[in-house]
Formats: C-alpha cells, sequence, structure tokens
C-alpha cells in the first residue's frame, strides 16, 4: 500500500464550526474525525478554565510550566481532549482514564497515549501556538501542528530530516522555504506519532516528502493528508486507507471556560 497525499477521495471537504458534542459515533474503519480549537493569546490570557477534570499527572504537568500562557494552552489541550474522548465514551470527562501503549521499539509503557477503556477509539493530541488538533480514529492515528517557524530555525532544524526531504526544502525559493519545512515536519511528527514512537525513531530514516522522479518509496500502510488549519500547517497520519470524506471541525474554545 503507498502513501497517499491529499487524494481526491479523502480531502477535506471545509472546516466547519459545530457544537461542543455532548455524545459523538465512534468512527468508523477507514474514518478520521478531525477537531481544532483557535484560542487567541489575548481570550486565553484572560480565561477562566475548570481544571477539575484534569487528573493528578495532568494537574502536575501544567503546574510546572513556569509562563502562565504555556500553562493555559496545556490546560486548554488536555481539557478538549477529555471533553471529546468523554463524548465518543459516553462518560464525563473527569472519568476519561488514559494510558500508553507499549513502545514498538523496546516494549516498555511509554508508546502512543490511549484511552484505557476497551474498544476506544484511537487519538492523537498536537498544539501549537493557539491552535489545538486532535485526531480520532479507528486505527492508530497522528496529528501534528506548527507555526511557521523563522529562516533560522528552518536552516538548524532541516538537517535532522531525509536527505531527499532537505532537498525539496533547498529547492524551494528561500522565502517559501519556512512554508515547505513546515508541511515537511508536520507530516513526519504525525507519522511519528502515529507508529508510537514519536521522535524516539529518527526523522531521517523515512521519506514523507512531496514524491517525484528519484524520490525515495513513502512508508507502507499509511495515508497522510495535509489538514488546512487557517495558520501554520497540520498533518495527519492514518493507518490503513481512508474510504471517506471529512471535515475539520472547528470548536468554540469558550465552551471549556469555567
Amino acid at each position: 500500500m503507498r502513501l497517499h497525499l491529499d487524494h481526491s477521495a479523502t480531502r477535506p471537504d471545509r472546516a466547519v464550526d459545530v457544537p461542543w458534542p455532548a455524545g459523538q459515533d465512534r468512527p468508523a474503519e477507514g474514518a478520521l474525525d478531525l477537531w481544532l480549537l483557535h484560542a487567541p493569546d489575548p481570550w486565553l490570557s484572560s480565561a477562566v478554565l475548570d481544571p477539575s477534570p484534569l487528573d493528578g499527572e495532568e494537574r502536575r504537568r501544567a503546574k510546572a510550566f513556569v509562563r502562565p500562557l504555556d500553562r493555559a494552552r496545556y490546560v486548554i489541550a488536555h481539557l478538549m481532549l477529555r471533553r471529546l474522548m468523554g463524548a465518543y465514551l459516553n462518560v464525563p470527562a473527569g472519568e476519561v482514564e488514559f494510558t500508553r501503549e507499549p513502545c514498538p521499539g523496546c516494549g516498555e509503557p511509554h508508546g502512543r497515549p490511549a484511552v484505557a477503556a476497551a474498544g476506544a477509539p484511537h487519538f492523537s493530541l498536537s498544539h501549537g501556538g493557539d491552535l489545538t488538533l486532535i485526531g480520532v480514529a479507528a486505527a492508530p492515528v497522528g496529528v501534528d501542528t506548527e507555526q511557521v517557524p523563522a529562516a533560522h530555525t528552518v536552516g538548524e532544524v532541516s538537517a535532522a530530516l531525509h536527505p531527499a526531504e532537505r532537498r525539496e526544502i533547498l529547492a524551494a525559493p528561500a522565502v517559501r522555504r519556512p512554508a515547505v519545512f513546515t508541511r515537511l515536519w508536520v507530516r513526519k511528527e504525525a507519522y511519528l506519532k502515529g507508529l508510537g514512537t514519536g521522535l524516539g525513531r529518527s526523522p531521517d530514516l523515512d521519506y514523507l516528502g512531496n514524491g517525484g522522479p528519484g524520490t525515495p518509496a513513502w512508508p507502507a500502510g499509511w495515508t497522510i493528508v495535509d489538514v488546512p488549519v487557517g495558520t501554520g500547517h497540520a498533518a495527519a497520519a492514518v493507518r490503513g486507507e481512508l474510504h471517506s470524506r471529512y471535515d475539520v471541525r472547528r470548536l468554540d474554545p469558550r465552551g471549556l471556560a469555567a
């Protein structure tokens, strides 16, 4: 099976504003649910959030952030995750229990984060800047969203990518390189999160570029889709084929205010 990029059968129709779900059907095989939250810094700085659904570990992690804005971003992302997974499971957000799957490399319990309930759908969470993106699927899924970085960051971090991906970045006009880098980087992070290794697997081992004559084969058994989110770039990786079109479902952050 080849990896597909923006295949016409799986390209998102549109981004749509939706209410927070009280209950949600679990995605079928070959389907992908994408949920997006935009929480601008000025709103987030003044928002009053209710952290009570978070568990002890999440609260400990939240308190570890030095900057209040970083702490608020963490809290809102994990409140969003709990609300959504609670809707899929038909349980209150605070009753969702999370675990870690075995690492595919060493077998230790630090692989993909997962819901502990039997039969729960797979999920992946990413937040970059003022965006939070969550992907939910019947198969392992990975998502990533990032802000387009400064040119010097592109030069420093590109060295970690596959050689063919680095060539694609350098082949772009200088003004376009940050955007090209970001598109490739979020694909890479989404794929590695879907694998369950994260950056424990070297980013230079797998090719997730745009393809073309002389480029390596893409990873077998995965579908990669570029997801439009308005600012920056995002990518979702799902094991197996996608059989249905999907929308990016935008949620109002005010739904998480206390």
